[in-house]
């Protein structure tokens, strides 16, 4: 039903982005097939899985799974007749270490020219640290993400692995793959995407690098307007030790916030002035500690004040908002998000919970074309499992 219904992606099993874009693609409609490694493959979850509970790793759900040998002289070659009936490979490795297995760019381009081949890495295909290892931090530290988050005279705030691994990997990745797909369809080509973590998290910057380049913006982290530097916009402590968000920018916003505290704005200095944020931000802090984070929900959410309480993953499942929506679901008892964006025509949907690494070989093998005949003899050959 999916938008990507009847498009067939290879994932090679990996972890972090590339798995979080094979998700995305398997929430829009393709039919994905991982590939995991055959040294992963539990002998108890072989071909079905025989009753085993579904593992929890949420981003390898919607898949089915087919456990390969690599390194197998025919492992490598299954995979190449998989890639002659695949729309979109993705792969997640070091530069280098697809062409080493035979699985290249010019290896599946050479076996499919429509193939959309792409390449997720940390650093990028080239330059001078392309083959070091890194993670989320290393690559927004380097992009000039990560100097900009925290507060004044503070260290550097970790955003989780949003940024780097998922926002400016795999989900633009995915964004690449789709765009891709767009394009094959005026030039029959297919191409190869080079999606790095360092080059994604850099281009999330943009408004930021537009900011600096009026003048508007200082590297200090938080000084300035949206970095936690400004009163209008920032977190506080509640009575009881929560956190709400106020994000009150735009001038009408800010008066309505004034209004619902109580302050006249005659009393408070100049907001434009950013020496005079610190002064405000005093006298708020301690209007917001007199109430608890729940009375200041029902006081000020729905407004245009624009606020939203602080919530842990536990409570964002019970907001009403979000259970009005249906933002998280539950797929064979584990609850998770829901897929995203929401289609008018062609829903995304979970097609099956993480599957076990190898659990769906032959199953997978036949629905891809090949014959009980071929599937019994890569069996016997140990390049499958």
């Amino acid at each position: 039903m999916g938008p990507l219904s009847g498009i067939k992606v290879i994932e090679l099993a990996g972890i972090g982005p590339a798995p979080l874009c094979a998700m995305i693609l398997s929430d829009y409609g393709a039919d994905v097939l991982r590939i995991d490694r055959a040294s992963d493959v539990d002998a108890s979850v072989i071909n079905g899985g025989n009753g085993a509970e579904p593992p929890k790793e949420l981003l390898n759900r919607g898949r089915r799974s087919i456990g390969v040998d690599l390194k197998h002289p025919q492992g490598a070659a299954t995979v190449l007749k998989l890639v002659e009936q695949a729309d979109v490979l993705i792969e997640g490795f070091r530069p280098g270490v697809t062409e080493r297995l035979g699985l290249g760019p010019d290896d599946c381009l050479a076996r499919n020219p429509g193939l959309i081949y792409g390449r997720m890495t940390g650093w990028g295909q080239e330059g001078p640290i392309a083959h070091a290892a890194g993670h989320d931090l290393n690559y927004i530290g380097l992009a000039g993400c990560l100097a900009h988050m925290g507060l004044k005279d503070g260290p550097p705030v970790h955003p989780l692995n949003l940024i780097g691994d998922f926002g400016g990997g795999g989900m633009l990745l995915a964004l690449g793959v789709c765009a891709a797909l767009v394009e094959r369809g005026f030039s029959g080509q297919g191409q190869v995407i080079d999606a790095a973590m360092l080059d994604g998290s850099a281009l999330l910057m943009t408004m930021f690098w537009g900011f600096r380049a009026e003048g508007r913006w200082n590297n200090a982290r938080g000084t300035n307007f949206n970095d936690g530097g400004a009163h209008y916009y920032t977190s506080y402590e509640t009575a009881d030790g929560e956190y709400i968000t106020i994000g009150s920018i735009e001038d009408k916003f800010y008066a309505e916030l004034l209004e619902t505290l109580g302050l006249d704005p005659a009393s408070l200095p100049d907001r434009t002035q950013p020496e005079n944020w610190p002064i405000i931000k005093a006298r708020f802090t301690e209007i917001f500690r007199g109430r608890t984070r729940d009375e200041w929900t029902k006081l000020m959410e729905g407004s245009d004040i624009c606020f939203a309480p602080v919530l842990t993953m536990d409570e964002a499942l019970e907001h009403p908002h979000n259970k009005s929506r249906d933002l998280f679901i539950d797929v064979a008892g584990v609850t998770q998000p829901a897929p995203a964006p929401r289609f008018s025509r062609t829903p995304g949907q979970i097609a099956r919970p993480p599957a076990h690494p190898g659990q769906h070989t032959a199953e997978a093998l036949a629905d891809w074309g090949l014959s009980t005949a071929e599937i019994d003899q890569l069996r016997e050959q140990k390049a499958i499992v």
